[in-house]
């Protein structure tokens, strides 16, 4: 669970194309001040750490960023951040240093593959890039290794501009980044979506190159591949939100937390440009309404990923609509495909063809209709225990049961299950 503190709700520095907090923006819903005891008391409602969130959470005076710090320091031990980068200072360094502040920075290349990132005109645009590019070196040589979102789109991660963006890369591993995320382009704008949307194809070949290039770094990673491949093989305690099944309307992996004290979600299911207040009790409708809808209607019936997957985030769903499945299934079954025969040839059997796979999902089915939530890993624990309880109250003959992980299929029955016509 991340608490997203948002003194200054969705206000930025910066104008980005394609922002998916824009309809708050759009609908003027940008808060001019906060209150500090408020913000505190929600945080200690929820539980947890917080990290400084926006919009852009650096337009927030220093003196109150130190209170905030300080005490989520003394309260958690730590603390910390997401921003452009573009105001970065050296008394924020200070203060990083000072509260354990943990850094992550929002960019999607060098120079002109940031210029998606605006600021008014393209010298404003291309002087912000350079003062972000210059604080992820700085941070580095102050021993704060930021990790880096990046967002793919025309600008970046057309075919022609790859070598380039490995190139980057490169040198971001060589002054010391170990954590990007790489995120599909969401935008709810269709002129900025016909401009800036990378192909569905265009997507595939991006990621596809950014996987190939992992392996010849040695210390960067795309946190997306390790999630899907720990998805693959069950071990998801501590995979992204995307993948868990999130209610738009409790968003859990996100408790925002806005400058009035107010409880509010994640800004990603945010399509009407409101804040609404968080749910009290999360639901399940959309997961076990996918997994019954065929595909062609905008659900997820027959695919085998579906447990892996599970429709993606509802932020990303067909026309907006989170009920629908994520508008991306074309680009995420393509990856899991190779992730999938990757695992295979390396010795393993991977969820989506494992002979077991309807009684786990009917363990998820079951799960979500009482209203509960459950990861793969707890899936296969039942299952096992399940199994274990069932050989007990047998008959006492001599009955090969296969392993305790359910792994019956062998390296031929694996690509016969690859080579089916199952999405």
């Amino acid at each position: 669970m991340t608490i997203e503190l948002r003194p200054l709700g969705v206000k930025c520095n910066i104008q980005c194309q394609y922002c998916y907090q824009n309809p708050q923006r759009d609908a003027g819903n940008i808060p001019h001040s906060y209150n500090m005891e408020s913000m505190k008391s929600a945080i200690e409602k929820e539980g947890g750490s917080f990290s400084l969130f926006g919009g852009e959470a650096l337009l927030v005076p220093e003196s109150d960023l130190e209170e905030l710090w300080s005490w989520g320091f003394q309260k958690y031990g730590y603390n910390g951040i997401q921003t452009n980068g573009t105001l970065i200072n050296d008394n924020h360094i200070h203060m990083f240093k000072q509260y354990k502040v943990g850094v992550g920075i929002s960019i999607d290349g060098p120079g002109e593959f940031n210029d998606v990132r605006w600021v008014g005109s393209l010298e404003r645009t291309r002087k912000a890039t350079a003062k972000t590019e210059a604080a992820i070196e700085r941070l580095c040589q102050e021993g704060i290794s930021p990790s880096l979102i990046v967002t793919l789109h025309r600008c970046n991660a057309t075919k022609d501009k790859l070598p380039a963006m490995h190139d980057w890369f490169k040198h971001l591993e060589s002054i010391g980044i170990t954590s990007v995320r790489l995120h599909i382009l969401e935008v709810e704008n269709k002129s900025i979506q016909d401009k800036y949307t990378l192909s569905v194809e265009e997507n595939i070949e991006a990621f596809f190159s950014f996987a190939k290039l992992e392996q010849e770094l040695t210390r960067l990673r795309f946190d997306v591949f390790q999630d899907m491949r720990n998805l693959l093989l069950g071990k998801d305690n501590n995979t992204t939100c995307v993948w868990n099944a999130c209610d738009p309307y409790t968003t859990r992996a996100v408790r925002g937390v806005e400058g009035n004290g107010q409880s509010s979600n994640c800004g990603r299911t945010n399509k009407d440009g409101i804040d609404f207040t968080k749910a009290n009790t999360q639901g399940f409708e959309r997961y076990l309404a996918l997994y019954h809808t065929p595909q062609e209607y905008g659900g997820c019936k027959g695919c085998r990923f579906f447990l892996m997957c599970k429709g993606e985030c509802p932020g990303t769903s067909i026309d907006g609509d989170w009920r629908n499945r994520t508008q991306d299934c074309e680009v995420w079954k393509s990856l899991f495909r190779h992730l999938e025969e990757e695992t295979i040839l390396q010795g393993s059997i991977p969820i989506s063809i494992r002979s077991d796979r309807k009684q786990l999902e009917k363990i998820f089915l079951d799960t979500w209709a009482k209203g509960q939530n459950i990861n793969i890993s707890s899936a296969l624990q039942r299952l096992s225990q399940g199994q274990s309880n069932s050989a007990q109250n047998s008959s006492h003959e001599d009955i090969p049961h296969g392993n305790s992980n359910g792994d019956h299929t062998d390296n031929g029955v694996a690509e016969l299950a690859l080579s089916s016509t199952e999405n």
